[in-house]
């Protein structure tokens, strides 16, 4: 993980014990006084965890660090471990038109509700946002189910039609996935 951004939020005692330390970590170090210069740093960042002695914040990036002392080979495995899951959670979330899906909970999200998805649908929702134009059945069979394409089978048509029914129940979203002429193709 490369360009990893460590801020200390409001405990300088922690960020100069850091520095001192800091050729030997794989995370660039910074002491922030102050919430507008804390949301002035983290508004161009993209890989950064906040490390202060209280909680100041509502933030997912956020570690609070009040148990102390602490070994500081454990506040290292500590802070590795946070950017780690931050890194996985990062992973997780796919945007697609105005839905958020998330591939750990394997639902599909917008606007406070959310609704739970098998991993075939999530993969052809994927699919099918990440093509510019209508995809065929015989493609979705290959890409997403791995069949032959010369395989009989209505199994893509079924999958989709059932899985626009769920979309249109949920959501009242009739034209997130569109029937076309060669295929289907997200709007």
């Amino acid at each position: 993980m490369n360009n990893q951004n460590l801020i200390i939020y409001k405990f300088s005692e922690l960020y100069h014990i850091l520095e001192e330390l800091g050729h030997d970590l794989n995370f660039k170090i910074t002491l922030v006084d102050n919430e507008k210069s804390l949301n002035e740093k983290v508004k161009n960042l993209h890989n950064y965890l906040i490390i202060s002695n209280k909680k100041y914040l509502n933030t997912d990036y956020q570690f609070v660090l009040d148990n102390l002392p602490i070994n500081i080979f454990k506040l290292v495995e500590i802070i590795n471990i946070e950017f780690l899951k931050i890194h996985f959670n990062s992973q997780s979330e796919v945007k697609v038109d105005n839905y958020t899906i998330d591939l750990n909970s394997r639902e599909m999200l917008k606007n406070n509700t959310s609704l739970k998805l098998t991993e075939k649908e999530i993969n052809t929702i994927i699919y099918l946002s990440k093509s510019k134009i209508p995809v065929s059945i015989d493609e979705l069979q290959e890409k997403v189910w791995s069949y032959q394409s010369d395989i009989e089978s209505h199994t893509v048509e079924t999958h989709i039609y059932r899985l626009r029914k769920k979309i249109l129940n949920t959501f009242d979203d009739n034209g997130f996935i569109l029937s076309k002429k060669n295929g289907y193709q997200i709007k």
